[in-house]
């Protein structure tokens, strides 16, 4: 139930700190209002919600316009989601409802994107939006100092070097802006991006070392030490910020240069879920991995949304879209996909799916399968193997990965 005083308006740069005060209520940080939180370099007010109490910001919820790689290696404006959250005491009180169902109008009436994406800091709160959990997974892996490769790996003859941050920058940002075009889920970066991604002032360390940076011909790696001791000797944790290699050569010789730096410890990675990282290894046994929800993903426009990306192959079914928070998305779908491009039109023909938009948008990137979420009960066939051949349809070359927070 909302309370009838809260009211919704944009924020603006006079709104800068009560900002600050929610957000660090909201995810228990510490504030400092005589220095600028990163998210500052990124914020746009005019799509930046406020939700207000009388005169007190209580709610917040922002939106970036970022660019995102689709399968087919298309780039698309998407709407980037963040810097949610709720001043303590106002919680269960329907002020994120407020917050998101502003930031969804916002994008409808504004610059209009097809989709927008996420990171959840509570699986449970997004879903009930429309968001499709496990666009993008993250893989953490961490690999022993020193851990050999197989002898059939080609690590190259350039060197890998070690060098300064101003130095480093430019070189980052041409590579990874080649780079990002050819990897489904990677985000354009604009000046404000890179300084929130590469922010590094002591607050965000986490007792670690400042940003170091390596290049390599076709690639670099950014990464932070956190030096440690134990009754073995020396343990240095290599964690790794970001890793963009543009060849398998480039990428194994940063990941060897990684494994031989330090003493002891180990390399420690957040990284795509089919990093070839693990089959590097002679003992691919001793890399531990874990597996970790990234990216959420919303269709706010499921036509346009669905008419961007490419596919792996020619499919032709109308879908029954179920779609309470954004109704111009609900009803029949024709999707008809010839040579990878598809068409997407009302129809009154019977389906032969149905699923709500919070599954189209797990699958929408071609890590999740439509035919997995029909198991789950996400999805519903109607027409013997049309799940399967939709499903197929979706899934793309490599998995989808998205290497920031944002």
């Amino acid at each position: 139930m909302v309370d009838e005083p809260f009211r919704v308006r944009a924020l603006t740069s006079d709104d800068v700190a009560p900002l600050r005060r929610v957000l660090a209520g909201a995810f228990l940080t510490d504030l400092d209002e005589t220095r600028p939180e990163r998210v500052e370099h990124v914020l746009e007010f005019e799509r930046t919600h406020g939700v207000f109490d009388g005169d007190d910001l209580i709610g917040v919820g922002a939106v970036l316009s970022r660019e995102i790689t689709l399968p087919g290696g298309v780039v698309a404006p998407v709407a980037a989601m963040t810097a949610a959250g709720v001043r303590p005491g106002y919680q269960g009180r329907g002020v994120l409802n407020l917050v998101v169902s502003s930031i969804l109008r916002g994008i409808e009436t504004g610059a209009g994107e097809a989709l927008a994406v996420l990171w959840a800091s509570e699986g449970a709160i997004y879903s009930r939006f429309g968001c499709g959990s496990l666009a993008t997974d993250l893989l953490h892996v961490a690999l022993p100092h020193g851990a050999r490769f197989h002898e059939g790996v080609d690590v190259g003859v350039d060197r890998v070097r070690e060098v300064t941050r101003a130095e480093a920058l430019p070189v980052l940002k041409e590579t990874y802006e080649r780079v990002r075009r050819t990897r489904v889920g990677w985000l354009g970066r604009d000046e404000g991006a890179w300084g929130f991604h590469l922010a590094d002032e002591d607050r965000y360390r986490d007792g670690r070392s400042a940003l170091r940076y390596a290049l390599h011909p076709c690639g670099y790696v950014v990464y932070r030490v956190k030096t440690g001791w134990d009754a073995r000797g020396p343990q240095d944790d290599l964690h790794v910020h970001e890793l963009v290699a543009e060849t398998d050569v480039a990428h194994a010789a940063l990941y060897r240069h990684l494994l031989d730096l330090g003493l002891g410890g180990e390399v420690k990675n957040y990284t795509a879920p089919d990093d070839p990282v693990v089959h590097l290894l002679a003992n691919p046994r001793v890399a531990v991995r874990q597996r970790h929800d990234a990216l959420w993903l919303r269709l706010l426009h499921v036509d346009r949304a669905l008419e961007l990306r490419r596919y792996g192959s020619d499919v032709d079914v109308v879908v029954e879209v179920v779609d309470a928070v954004c109704p111009w998305n609900a009803g029949a779908w024709r999707v008809t996909v010839v040579k990878g491009e598809a068409t997407v039109r009302r129809t009154s023909a019977g389906r032969d799916v149905t699923a709500d938009v919070g599954a189209l948008g797990s699958a929408y990137l071609g890590g999740t399968r439509l035919s997995v979420l029909a198991r789950a009960g996400r999805v519903r066939e109607h027409t013997v193997g049309a799940v399967e051949a939709l499903s197929a349809a979706f899934l793309g070359e490599r998995e989808p990965h998205c290497p920031e927070l944002f």
